[in-house]
């Protein structure tokens, strides 16, 4: 009997360690200590984010095809301006979708920078500019959106050896989560149906909440909250056991070039989260891809409510993580 009971302890045992392995093993280690003082990049950083998240949840506010379409309509059109403003030529992929009242003209806006020895593989760093209905979504995905478009404007007119694409994407809230209408999902599928060798994928979504209050971390699955930080004061990056590759590659760049608490992950898409955003939409037709995130419902109280406002978000550390995601990215396309 005992032998029996230390066989089933081993096999346990071993099936943790497997699990660790192939989905929590990321290079380098996160960083633990206390955050070195924000230096006058980091803090103008700081203020160009927040006040592109104020100018989407509050000036403009709520947008979506149900409830906003006007609004979800200028989004559009100062996403258009704010990347003109950056240097790119910004290219619209409209298409319509079924509001309440009918058909809702909507669009997808991407910039692209093309590569120089590699220009065939592409680079894909996107975030959704609409909102849940109901909510004005400061960081659900106003931080997502004004991430991405910090990341613009540092990356513009650079030389790099694969294409680098920026998309802000409509539709991927519900009632278009996961179907033909969610902007992402067009998207994807176009890039497919022209033969387009996406290598890497971020999805940039809800990125602006951090707290060190043990237990503020939640998750999924019992598995990870042994494993996993019980304070949610670290940036994830997550994908897809078929993304594991470019998971592991952005952890240990982010680790290696950026001194801010990093954990990342590899899971079938079934977990609850796990595929919840753009990402989800370039596993479908095949491609590598992550979400970057600071794990929504499983930390932030506000998250699809009215309450997910300006006033909720740390632009002081989501300043921290974009600086090291731009170093993710330039290592992506191959900075020269």
């Amino acid at each position: 009997m005992f032998k029996f009971f230390a066989v089933v302890i081993g096999l346990v045992a071993l099936g943790a360690f497997m699990t660790w392995w192939t989905t929590m093993r990321m290079p380098g280690k996160s960083y633990s200590d206390a955050l070195p003082d924000a230096d006058e990049p980091l803090r103008t950083l700081a203020a160009e984010l927040r006040r592109d998240v104020t100018h989407l949840a509050e000036e403009i506010g709520e947008r979506n095809v149900l409830r906003y379409p006007a609004e979800l309509s200028q989004a559009a059109d100062w996403l258009e301006s704010e990347f003109a403003n950056a240097g790119y030529d910004a290219k619209r992929q409209e298409y319509q979708t079924e509001g309440i009242s009918g058909c809702v003209n909507c669009c997808n806006i991407e910039v692209e920078i093309p590569g120089k020895s590699a220009v065939e593989e592409i680079v894909v760093v996107g975030a959704h500019y609409d909102s849940v209905v109901g909510t004005a979504g400061a960081n659900d995905n106003s931080t997502g959106v004004a991430a991405m478009l910090a990341m613009a404007r540092r990356l513009a007119n650079r030389d790099f050896n694969r294409t680098l694409r920026f998309v802000a994407f409509v539709n991927e809230e519900p009632p278009y989560f996961q179907t033909d209408e969610m902007g992402s999902r067009v998207y994807a599928r176009r890039c497919k149906q022209r033969g387009e060798n996406v290598v890497a994928m971020l999805s940039l979504e809800t990125i602006g909440c951090y707290d060190d209050t043990p237990g503020s971390q939640q998750y999924p699955i019992p598995l990870a909250s042994s494993l996993y930080p019980s304070e949610g004061n670290f940036i994830l990056l997550i994908g897809n056991l078929a993304s594991g590759d470019l998971v592991r590659s952005a952890v240990g760049t982010f680790r290696e070039n950026e001194q801010f608490p990093c954990e990342g992950g590899v899971f079938p898409e079934a977990i609850t989260g796990v595929g919840f955003s753009d990402q989800w939409s370039f596993w479908q037709e095949g491609y590598p891809a992550l979400m970057v995130t600071d794990t929504a419902m499983f930390r932030y109280p506000y998250y699809h409510t009215p309450e997910d406002t300006v006033d909720k978000i740390d632009f002081d550390r989501t300043a921290r993580v974009v600086r090291g995601l731009t170093e993710v990215v330039s290592a992506l396309v191959g900075d020269n």
